[in-house]
This record gives C-alpha cells, sequence and structure tokens, in this order.
C-alpha cells in the first residue's frame, strides 16, 4: 500500500508542476474557456426555447390500444448496436495487439525502480478511469447543451450520465490487456478470436432475425437489443441501465448496474494479477507503438502508402512505355502496393457490396429506395473528397514532373488517367446490378456513370488550381479560401439548388440525378479548362 501511495504522490507532483506551467502562459486556458463558452451558450439557448415551447397539449386517447415508437426503439437500438461494434472490434484488436497504460517515461523509470509489478499494475490499471472520466465529463457538456430541451441537467442526471460512458470506456483496456494475458500464459488466442466472430454473429443475428420476422425490416431490426432485457448484456447493457436514470429515475436500478461494473472490474483485476506475471516485456512493445502513433499526429505527413494493404506484394508489371506514360505506371505501381488489385480491389469490393445489399433489400420493403439513394449521395461526397486530396499527394509533388519531355496536357491525363478507371469500373459494377436489382429508373446508370467521374474531377480542380497559382505564403493562405468560395458559391450551390427543385418538383431521384449531372460536368469542365491553363505555370519547386 506504501507502494501505490508514493506513486500516487508522483502524480500529485506532476499535476502540481503542470498547474504551474499553466499560471506562468494563462493564455493556454483560451481555447477551453472557448468551449465551455460555447457549451454554456448553446445551453441557454435550448433552455429558453424549451421554456418558450412548454404549452399544454392534449393528447389522444389511446388506452388500451397496444403502440410501440418505433422511432424511439430504433435510437436506442441503434445507439447500442454501435456500442456492441465497438465492443466487439476492441475484443477482436485484444488478440492482435496488447494494450498499455504506460508512457515510455513511465517505463524508463518506474520498471527499474524498486516496485512490486503487481502494484504498479494495479494502481496504472485503476488510473486509466481518469481519461473515460474526462472524455464522459467532456462528451456530458455537449449533449447536456444540445439536449436541454428534451431533459433537465440535475446533478443526478449528470452523475449517471457520466458514470455510464465512462465505465464503459474505463472497462475495455483492462479486459484487453486480461486476454493478451492469457494469450501470453496458456497460447489460447485462436480459441479467443473464435470466441469473439461467434459472439458477433449472434448479436448480428440478434438484429437480422426480428427484422425479418417484423412486417418491415426497419420496425423489428432493433426489437430485441433495445428492450428491457437487453440491460443485462455485459457492459454495453450495464451502461445503457445506467444512463436510463434519464428516463425512469430509479436511483436503486442503475446503483445496481455500478455495482455490476465494480464487480466484474475486480474479478478482472484479480485474474490479470494471478495471470500476468512479469509483464514488462509485452508492455514494452505496446508502450513503444503508442508513442510512435502520438508522433505521428503531432505533425508528420501522411505518406501516399498509408491505408495499403498490400505492400509486400512481389510485382511483375508490364512495360507501360516512356514519356508522360511513367505517370500512369507509377500510380499503377503504387495502387497495386494499396489493394490487392489496382484497378477493382478490396475497398471497391466492399462499397459496392453495401450499395447492392441496400438495393436488394429495398425490393422487400426493408428499405426504401430512398436508403440507396443517399448511399449514392454519400459516394458522391467521398469521390468529392477523393479528388481533393489527389492534388496534395500526386506526381504534383515530385520534380520529375516537369523534367518528363512530354505535353502538359499528356501529364495531366496520365496523372488522374487510373483514377478515371478505377471509377468507372466501381461506377459500373455498382449501379448496373443494383439499378436491376431494385427496379430503379434505367437512366441512372448512365446519369451515374457519368456523374461520379465529374464529381471526382470537380474536387480535383478546386485544390489544383490554388496548388499550381499560388505560391507558398500569404497570397494562398488568403486567396484560396475566395478561390475555393467562388467554385462553391458560383458553380456547386446553383447545381445544388436546381437539382433541390427537380427533386421537390418531379418527386423523382433520377430527374434530380440528371439536373446535378449536368451542373456538375459543366463545372468540371471549366476547372480542367483552367487547371491545363495553370498548369503550364508551374515551377521548378516542391508545390
Amino acid at each position: 500500500m506504501n507502494e501505490i501511495s508514493l506513486l500516487f504522490r508522483k502524480d500529485i507532483l506532476i499535476l502540481i508542476n503542470n498547474i504551474k506551467l499553466i499560471l506562468k502562459n494563462p493564455l493556454r486556458l483560451l481555447p477551453y474557456a472557448g468551449i465551455l463558452g460555447y457549451f454554456f451558450f448553446i445551453y441557454y439557448l435550448r433552455l429558453k426555447g424549451r421554456d418558450e415551447d412548454e404549452a399544454p397539449q392534449e393528447m389522444p386517447d389511446m388506452d388500451g390500444v397496444p403502440q410501440v415508437d418505433f422511432a424511439v426503439q430504433n435510437i436506442v437500438g441503434a445507439v447500442t448496436l454501435l456500442a456492441l461494434v465497438l465492443l466487439i472490434y476492441q475484443l477482436f484488436r485484444a488478440t492482435k495487439n496488447n494494450v498499455s497504460f504506460f508512457k515510455m517515461a513511465d517505463v524508463n523509470l518506474l520498471f527499474t525502480a524498486p516496485v512490486k509489478p503487481e502494484n504498479i499494475l494495479i494502481y496504472y490499471m485503476g488510473r486509466s478511469i481518469l481519461p473515460a472520466l474526462g472524455g464522459s465529463i467532456l462528451f456530458m457538456a455537449y449533449g447536456a447543451s444540445q439536449m436541454a430541451e428534451q431533459w433537465e441537467l440535475t446533478f443526478g442526471n449528470a452523475l449517471f450520465l457520466i458514470l455510464g460512458f465512462a465505465l464503459f470506456f474505463f472497462m475495455i483496456s483492462p479486459i484487453k490487456f486480461l486476454v493478451y494475458t492469457l494469450h501470453t500464459k496458456y497460447g489460447i488466442m485462436e480459441y479467443i478470436r473464435n470466441g469473439v466472430v461467434v459472439l458477433a454473429v449472434l448479436l448480428g443475428a440478434m438484429v437480422i432475425i426480428p427484422g425479418m420476422m417484423a412486417d418491415k425490416f426497419w420496425q423489428g431490426m432493433f426489437a430485441w437489443i433495445s428492450s428491457p432485457w437487453f440491460d443485462f448484456f455485459p457492459m454495453v447493457g450495464w451502461s445503457r441501465g445506467i444512463i436510463s436514470y434519464l428516463s425512469h429515475g430509479n436511483v436503486i436500478l442503475s446503483l445496481a448496474f455500478i455495482v455490476l461494473y465494480g464487480v466484474a472490474y475486480f474479478i478482472v483485476l484479480k485474474l490479470v494479477i494471478r495471470f500476468a506475471g512479469y509483464y514488462y516485456e509485452d508492455v514494452l512493445e505496446a508502450t513503444k507503438s503508442n508513442e510512435e502513433k502520438i508522433e505521428k499526429v503531432r505533425g508528420k505527413k501522411q505518406s501516399e502508402s498509408s491505408f495499403s494493404l498490400n505492400t509486400k506484394k512481389q510485382l511483375a508489371l508490364p512495360d507501360f512505355g516512356t514519356g508522360a506514360k511513367a505517370f500512369y505506371w507509377r500510380n499503377y505501381v503504387h495502387s497495386s502496393r494499396q489493394d490487392y488489385h489496382p484497378l477493382f480491389g478490396i475497398y471497391s469490393l466492399i462499397m459496392v457490396g453495401v450499395g447492392v445489399i441496400l438495393a436488394g433489400l429495398s425490393i422487400f420493403d426493408w428499405f426504401s429506395h430512398w436508403v440507396f439513394y443517399g448511399y449514392l449521395l454519400i459516394l458522391f461526397f467521398i469521390y468529392f473528397m477523393a479528388g481533393i486530396g489527389r492534388a496534395n499527394v500526386g506526381d504534383l509533388k515530385k520534380p520529375f514532373f516537369i523534367l518528363v519531355p512530354a505535353s502538359w496536357s499528356s501529364k495531366f491525363w496520365n496523372m488522374i488517367k487510373l483514377d478515371l478507371v478505377q471509377i468507372s469500373l466501381f461506377a459500373a459494377a455498382l449501379i448496373v446490378p443494383s439499378v436491376l436489382l431494385a427496379q430503379l429508373n434505367l437512366m441512372v446508370i448512365p446519369l451515374f456513370l457519368i456523374a461520379v467521374p465529374a464529381v471526382y474531377l470537380v474536387g480535383f480542380g478546386i485544390n489544383l488550381i490554388p496548388q499550381v497559382a499560388l505560391d507558398e505564403g500569404w497570397d494562398r493562405k488568403l486567396i484560396k479560401p475566395f478561390m475555393i468560395g467562388g467554385v462553391l458559391l458560383f458553380g456547386l450551390l446553383p447545381t445544388l439548388a436546381f437539382t433541390i427543385i427537380a427533386i421537390v418538383v418531379s418527386k423523382q431521384f433520377v430527374w434530380a440525378l440528371g439536373v446535378a449531372t449536368m451542373g456538375m460536368c459543366f463545372v468540371a469542365a471549366i476547372l480542367l479548362h483552367v487547371s491545363l491553363d495553370v498548369l503550364k505555370r508551374l515551377e521548378f519547386k516542391e508545390v
């Protein structure tokens, strides 16, 4: 116990030193004061709106008529499903990597100190609740400001809301540490991994089966996991039972779930202490990995190999030729490293699969066609952002772009040729089976095939023109937002406005898609013309 008190004293001294540093430069508190002021301002507006809207309303007599509030059921079920997905994901990650409660400074000082490893682990495992509490308090402050019209912020509501979120995120790390500890001692990782997969399948069945049993899939998909009995499901249900104090106000019931958390933590802690042994070697690797990730977040640039799935693949690529074709070859090689096929890989297959599934479910009235249309709009946004990012990490960043003996138009075409081929193949693989399966208007197929590349080119042109036309410095920082704003104001917003008018008047997605496609093609043509013009002004420097 004396060793734990010394560890506690060490953290208190660190806290005091940090407070002294803040007092030497109080300006560090300005961002936090701004965030806090924003929360109070929004909370005040919500309270004012609630007072104005409070008026007695007569409710119809519904006695004896069983009613299911599908909106509330789906909201509760969706939040519960997200928590379950997070839990399964963290458990599966525990089968891959260990978790660490330490930093490299702790490792260098504590692991060499004459302190029992068990006491160090107990203290740091218990201390890990502080970040969870901090995040929960921040979330509670934001949630209270946004939901002030629906529920009153009392001490009890705030306390149980904070504890519900904090205990859930706090318990994940000890469980992950226990999983890796058991594997280190007994080599049972494959059994644990299979158990996690089986649990994920069972939880997925709890959403799919009631949905298939209902008249409409969306009415029954969350019938089981949103029911009160699911509150007894470990961690996810317990946190939901604690947070549900906001609706039922039963202190004893919420305290009972907190006690369940306490018992579970005590059991996990005893198992960890029994089986961990000298855990230093496993923790060192995880701690070093965490430090490297933090360093990357602090400012190192993202490389073109990020999210690569096939970096160790042995490539045997054909000779594409010389001159500007070298840019196409370079992109082809990078795409081969990034995915399992340079033209159509795993990422494309997943997105196509999601779209086809949504289109198929719309046949049986499980989802409306508008859900599939919404997915298409999400894809438009994804490829728009992809076009913006392409100007940042592409060949324009390399000096040899100027030195290659070829015309500027040829260089430009070969730079984006592979992207357009990938986009066209993806769009065809998605829209053709989806339209035929959902029995949609056949004009959606050609319009979508034209619209996706156009959206990509618009995003590409929006970012390429300032990158080339403006120098680094205040001119780019000041003029670039106005250039982008002008394109949005005079190009994209009119297209969006005419699209909304088309969908309101016709109430058919195909007409709105046609208007949007025409507008995006017009904007893309202008941006491509300007891009080719300013590309000739590219100087020999890093852009």
